[in-house]
């Protein structure tokens, strides 16, 4: 099915080296393109939960008061009072 598409010179000179280099035509470096970012696109929507998105985070933090997420105005207080004595 034909398509068209606008490229700024940039971009078009970019494709035809792609192509060139590749031995391909400019359709078919387009169409694997679009078919890598929609696969990448779908490895990122199937890996979107909220604990995928911070899992390396989890347990990177071992210590600290049990008690910041109340008193986080003081401890932030006390943080910079510290700062600024050094």
């Amino acid at each position: 099915m034909p398509t068209s598409v606008r490229l700024d010179p940039e971009t078009e000179l970019l494709l035809r080296r792609l192509a060139r280099r590749s031995g391909r035509s400019k359709s078919d470096v387009l169409r694997e393109a679009l078919h890598r970012m929609a696969e990448r696109s779908a490895e990122v929507e199937a890996e979107a939960s909220v604990y995928s998105l911070i899992r390396d985070l989890v347990g990177a933090a071992r210590r600290g008061p049990a008690d910041l997420a109340r008193r986080h105005k003081q401890a932030y207080r006390e943080a910079l009072a510290r700062k600024h004595r050094q």
